[in-house]
């Protein structure tokens, strides 16, 4: 069905690229969604990044020379302004001529709500976990590999309208990425299983299509809303650790560890690192599979090594 309206709606678009012999220049926003576009071209050419993995796409200002990047690209892949808010007004009239490509929008995927609350406790051990309206989803939609394959096959579908001369080449990268996919899932759920009732903290609410997905029990978050905690609100949190047998706290290479420092001193806790854009991954068709099983090393790494196993 996503096909056949995606065909439809776009099928006036001129196939500029099958009559010139060129490959469309796709610009993906962040390295997850390069990735899988990589994947998706390889063979036909390579899209290009907007916002290095070492950024947070929370407080980025688009830059002149990013702002012209976009100005020239014939397709630019995003999540969408639940998650890039700073892409909003530069896409706009870029949507009007078609050339954008909006995770979010996409009919099918999984959207969860931002959870909110003290340590969003109402929503923890996969409660809570409901449809949401735009303005609340939580935007890290690549981590469900649900959501990842539906952006794979939107993205060869219009890929195979603006370039009908690759079309074959799109949707056959796009159905072995599924299959690959598929056997990512597994391997992780297999992985992860062992973890299911390890209570532990992130440093900001990054990854709840990783563990809705895979049953996992975070306690919460330091950071709520991109907001640095009070100290009152630290020793609340050091309170749910210390009482629930928390084990380990995960920083991210975007921010500062020295919250992560101050929260665990004093306490039987280790610190790992959680990173949902891939910071330090080489770019490419291969970076997604690295990016989501580096996640579930890191993960039994930290909690398994804290339980002494």
């Amino acid at each position: 069905m996503l096909r056949h309206i995606l065909f439809v709606a776009l099928g006036l678009i001129p196939s500029f690229w099958a009559m010139g012999g060129e490959t469309p220049r796709v610009v993906a926003s962040i390295a997850p969604l390069h990735s899988l576009a990589a994947s998706v071209m390889a063979g036909a050419g390579e899209p290009e990044l907007l916002l290095q993995a070492n950024a947070s796409a929370h407080d980025f200002s688009l830059r002149p020379s990013q702002a012209r990047i976009l100005q020239r690209a014939d397709l630019v892949l995003w999540v969408g302004p639940e998650f890039e808010s700073f892409l909003v007004k530069p896409v706009s009239s870029l949507s009007a001529q078609g050339r954008v490509l909006t995770m979010s929008d996409l009919p099918g995927m999984l959207k969860l709500n931002v959870r909110k609350g003290d340590f969003w406790e109402s929503h923890a051990h996969g409660k809570g976990h409901n449809v949401a309206s735009s303005f609340e989803t939580d935007g890290h939609l690549w981590l469900d590999i649900g959501n990842a394959k539906l952006l794979a096959a939107a993205l060869a579908d219009r890929l195979s309208i603006i370039d009908s001369r690759n079309a074959g080449l799109y949707q056959r990268n796009a159905s072995a990425l599924a299959s690959r996919l598929d056997l990512l899932d597994s391997h992780l759920k297999a992985r992860l299983a062992p973890l299911a009732a390890r209570p532990y903290v992130v440093f900001h609410d990054a990854f709840q299509y990783f563990e809705k997905r895979y049953g996992l029990s975070p306690l919460g978050s330091i950071t709520q809303d991109e907001r640095k905690p009070s100290a009152k609100a630290l020793a609340a949190l050091r309170g749910k650790i210390s009482d629930s047998g928390g084990a380990c706290i995960f920083k991210e290479p975007q921010a500062s560890p020295r919250l992560a420092e101050i929260l665990v001193e004093g306490l039987p806790v280790r610190i790992g690192s959680l990173d949902d854009l891939g910071a330090g991954l080489k770019l490419g068709p291969d970076m997604f599979n690295s990016l989501m099983s580096g996640l579930a090393d890191s993960l039994r790494e930290c909690l398994l090594v804290s339980a002494g196993e």
